[in-house]
């Protein structure tokens, strides 16, 4: 064992004095791999961010449950102990007072329900459910409506519809690119240790004669692409990183104008890994293929 992890340390040294030795192309690399996985990571962030901002909107993804005009404190408590028995997600109450105070303050509005001889507006929840499918909001909003004492359940799922298939699009926008980048990072890799194989061949060799393994010859080009990916997805999380930086500011000052509380999602340590990980891995693959293709002609 000892053996073993002293040849695996000496070629991840060899590794690191290789990327070491060409720094500006190294550099170049690097940012390369950065900037094709920088893309798709902005994407998929991008998208999530998308749909915590729809949930974060009024009335969006919401089901408003509009009690009937007789409808008492017992039947309040029913509907309250159903939402709180069902666990559906977030809800609150706006009783007929409340709302005819809101509406009263509406631009225009008041003149208009002064000369109204009793308020019109029943009781309602607005319940904002912990599952926004399309086709959950609408089984829930068929299951509220049969419940006692509602009149009216409102749902825009027309517009959920829209809405969850753009998402679902982007999506596979974002997964066709992820696909298309991780293929020209194969390649990078590919290029570049075909490059160092080239410049090493009279080493190569002399090991061949010397009576070197496969393993010890292929294992310092694979830790290479290996430094090499990995050292391009944590670039990619830089990249990353600076670009919401200088977004949410501006992000923020628009969802305050449509009255949302929100802040743009940056990476987190597990998005920092798994970029890591991802470019390690793909970067192994490109030394891989790479190796296998070029240390033919050294048999």
């Amino acid at each position: 064992m000892s053996v073993w992890l002293a040849q695996h340390l000496a070629a991840l040294r060899d590794a690191c004095r290789r990327l070491a030795a060409a720094p500006l192309n190294s550099l170049l690399s690097l940012l390369v791999i950065g900037i094709a996985l920088t893309l798709p990571t902005a994407g998929w962030l991008m998208l999530d961010n998308l749909r915590a901002l729809s949930g974060d909107l009024p009335g969006v993804q919401q089901i408003s449950i509009f009690l009937s005009l007789d409808a008492g404190k017992r039947e309040v408590g029913e509907i309250e102990s159903r939402l709180q028995a069902g666990q559906v997600g977030r809800w609150r109450f706006v009783a007929r007072e409340e709302a005819l105070r809101r509406l009263q303050a509406a631009e225009g509005m008041a003149d208009i329900i002064a000369s109204l001889p009793r308020n019109p507006l029943p009781d309602a929840f607005v319940v904002t459910p912990a599952d926004s499918r399309p086709a959950e909001l609408e089984r829930l909003a068929k299951a509220f409506s049969g419940w006692p004492k509602v009149a009216h359940v409102q749902l825009d799922s027309a517009w959920v519809k829209r809405f969850d298939a753009l998402l679902r699009l982007g999506r596979l926008i974002v997964v066709l690119l992820g696909v298309l980048f991780a293929g020209a990072l194969v390649t990078i890799t590919f290029n570049t240790i075909r490059l160092q194989i080239l410049a090493q061949a009279a080493e190569i060799e002399v090991a061949r004669l010397i009576g070197a393994t496969d393993s010890y010859i292929q294992r310092p080009l694979h830790y290479f692409g290996i430094l090499q990916g990995a050292l391009g997805g944590l670039c990619a999380a830089v990249l990353v990183a600076v670009g919401f930086h200088l977004l949410t500011p501006l992000v923020s000052e628009l969802a305050q104008l449509y009255g949302a509380n929100f802040a743009l999602q940056g990476l987190g340590a597990l998005h920092l890994a798994s970029l890591a990980a991802i470019g390690a891995v793909l970067g192994w693959l490109g030394a891989k293929i790479s190796v296998l293709m070029h240390l033919r002609r050294f048999a």
